[in-house]
Order: structure tokens, then sequence, then C-alpha cells
């Protein structure tokens, strides 16, 4: 889960523009091609950037929170989404898939350990990638905790969320037929795979605004409609993995297995008002996680863009690269 569309970062201002050195699109295999660029210093210590969604893509801003005289920055947009292809397609599309892609761009890169850089739904992968691949991370750097679990779902798609923006969730139920307002995640899902662009255009951006709205503490309603192509893309793959729970075994996955992160570090950030991801999954994370730093950033919600969150990221991957 991330938001839509960041607002410039402050981050981004600390340090000069940064360029891509080399930008591909890779065959990853099951007819997807993807995304990859590289920026900073090709000597550098890399860092991947796992963006949120599903779906949401990797943008310029997402390079601003490393020193490109230090790091090595490798940044793609995952199946479907961004400049990936085909776009919006959650064919041969899981989280499984994503895991090897990252290591299959690790591989293709020439790169024997990194820092793994996510947030939000990016945060998800990241976990799961390095639990299955604990021996290449180095350090895990991890923003606005989402777990995967039913606990969260219900939360942000069952009302919980709605308690606090009751105008904006009625926006998002009220398309819905009162017949189907027990599972919005299924309901949407019929209209997102719908076979008719019109509708499904029309309900991703439903789909999308109402996880907008919310991302930043600064917000007090619905900005404007997203574009078509990315809402669609967007709304589209979080409701196909929200609809298989991620594709994960079983409820709790990721906090079942966090024993294969025991030898690896990690630092999350958190907006202590996050109303997406609220606290309480960083916390428990942090409870089971013997070598994470846990910072709550106050007066902060969920979106990249906030400057608390982005100055605690800045500040961290800046200690390690002082640590390095």
């Amino acid at each position: 889960m991330d938001r839509v569309a960041d607002k410039k970062s402050a981050s981004q201002f600390l340090y000069p523009p940064i360029d891509p050195f080399d930008q591909r699109m890779l065959d990853v295999g099951d007819g997807h091609r993807v995304y990859v660029e590289q920026c900073g210093n090709p000597d550098g210590v890399p860092v991947v950037v796992l963006h949120g969604g599903p779906g949401g893509g990797c943008s310029p801003a997402m390079r601003r929170y490393f020193d490109p005289l230090h790091y090595r920055i490798i940044l793609f947009d995952q199946r479907g989404c961004g400049r990936s292809r085909p776009h919006a397609s959650v064919t041969n599309n899981t989280t499984w898939d994503l895991v090897r892609d990252i290591e299959f761009i690790r591989d293709t890169l020439g790169i024997d350990q990194w820092f793994v850089f996510g947030g939000s739904w990016g945060a998800t992968l990241g976990l799961v990638y390095s639990i299955t691949h604990p021996t290449c991370v180095a350090h895990l750097v991890l923003r606005g905790v989402f777990l995967m679990t039913q606990r969260e779902l219900d939360w942000f798609y069952g009302g919980g969320a709605g308690s606090f923006w009751p105008d904006v969730w009625t926006r998002f139920t009220s398309i819905i037929p009162k017949a189907e307002h027990g599972d919005f995640v299924s309901a949407y899902h019929n209209r997102l795979f719908s076979g008719d662009l019109a509708i499904e255009t029309r309900f991703a951006r439903a789909w999308a605004s109402w996880e907008n709205t919310l991302a930043s503490i600064s917000n007090d309603g619905p900005g404007g409609d997203s574009p078509a192509e990315y809402a669609r893309a967007f709304a589209r793959l979080e409701n196909h993995y929200f609809t298989h729970k991620g594709f994960l075994e079983h409820d709790g996955w990721i906090e079942a297995n966090m024993g294969a992160l025991s030898n690896v570090p990690g630092t999350i950030v958190q907006g202590r008002y996050d109303m997406i991801c609220p606290p309480v999954s960083a916390h428990r994370l942090h409870e089971v996680w013997p070598k994470s730093r846990l910072a709550f950033v106050p007066r902060a919600g969920h979106a990249l863009s906030e400057p608390g969150i982005s100055a605690e990221l800045v500040r961290t991957m800046d200690g390690l690269r002082r640590a390095d």
C-alpha cells in the first residue's frame, strides 16, 4: 500500500539532481519485461529501492534519499506498473514472482550483497525477499510497515480507517451496492476486472483516491483524480494482491518467519499518525526482530513525502554511509 502520487520529497533538495547512468528493460520471463535503472556512484554501495502499491511504480523522487557519491541506487518498476510491460497485467504476477525478479536483477547487475530500502508494500516485499534471501541483505530499511495481514486489510477496507474519515469513506463505499458492502475488496475486484475499460477506470480512480487521500497528515479531503492509466495499474495490481492475501502461505507469515532475519540489521521508520498502515504493525515487527531499530516520527502520516519521514530516512542512509 502506498500513496498513488507523492508530492516532492523534502529530501530531494538535500542533494543535486541524480540522473540514471543505466536504464534498461529486463526480460524476466513469463511474458514480463521490467524497467530497471541505476544512478549515483557505479562503484558505490548498492541499494535496491522497492516501491509501494503493489502497482505504484518508482519515481525520480525515490533517488533522493541516498548520497549519490556513496550509493549505487537501483530502482525498478515491479511487474505490470510504471514503465514495465505488459501494463496493468496480473498474469504471472505474484509476490514470489517479484522476489524472483529482485534476485534476477541482483544477479544481472553482478551484486553480491545490497541494502534493501522499501516502504508500505515495498516494506512487505522487502521483508519477504529478505526472509527468503537473508545472506544477500546487508541492511533492511523500511518505512510505513505493512505486514500483509487480514487485520491490516480489515482496518483499511473494513471501516476502521473510515471511522476517522467518514466523508471520504462514504465516497469510496457509496458507488458499491449495499448488498456487497460486506467485502469491498471483492466488490471492487469485480469491477476492476470487468473487461470494460470505462468501468475499470472509474473504480480504479475511486480505489486510488481513497488511499491517496489518507496518505499525508496534511490532507483534508480528496484531491484531483489520478491519471487513468496510472490509477488502473495501481488499483488492479493492489486489489489482485489483496484478494490473494499477498500470495503468502498463511496469515501472519512474515512475523512467523522473522527468525530468518536474526542476523540481518534493520531500521524501521514509521509515522505516528499513519492511517493506511497503523503503527502497531511496525511495533509488532520490531518486537520480533532483535537487530532492528524503530523510529516513530511524530506528526507524520504514511507518505514518503512527509517531511519528518523524509528527514529520518535521509539520516538513516547517511548514518549507514558513515558506518560503512
